[in-house]
């Protein structure tokens, strides 16, 4: 399958998105937030296949995305101690 370079575009631009993101957040928190955004990832990755490569997620794959956004919430959400 030939794809246009031109898709690298939009992928550059969320990586150079994301990574002015972590530049905003406290140094001590940017381990959490780059760990968290693992789950978002596999959830756009998801969302990549479903849409540009046309299959569509079974629900193991919806399972998964379920499981690591959940762990992404319990990191990023969690109570911690001052």
């Amino acid at each position: 399958m030939h794809m246009s370079p031109l898709w690298l575009i939009p992928g550059l631009v969320s990586l150079i998105v994301f990574a002015l993101a972590l530049t905003r957040i406290e140094t001590e928190h940017a381990g959490r937030a780059y760990a968290a955004y693992g789950g978002v990832y596999i959830l756009a990755s998801l969302l990549w296949l479903w849409a540009v490569e046309g299959a569509v997620p079974d629900r193991w794959d919806t399972l998964g995305a379920s499981i690591c956004l959940a762990g992404a919430a319990v990191i990023l959400f969690s109570p911690r101690g001052s």
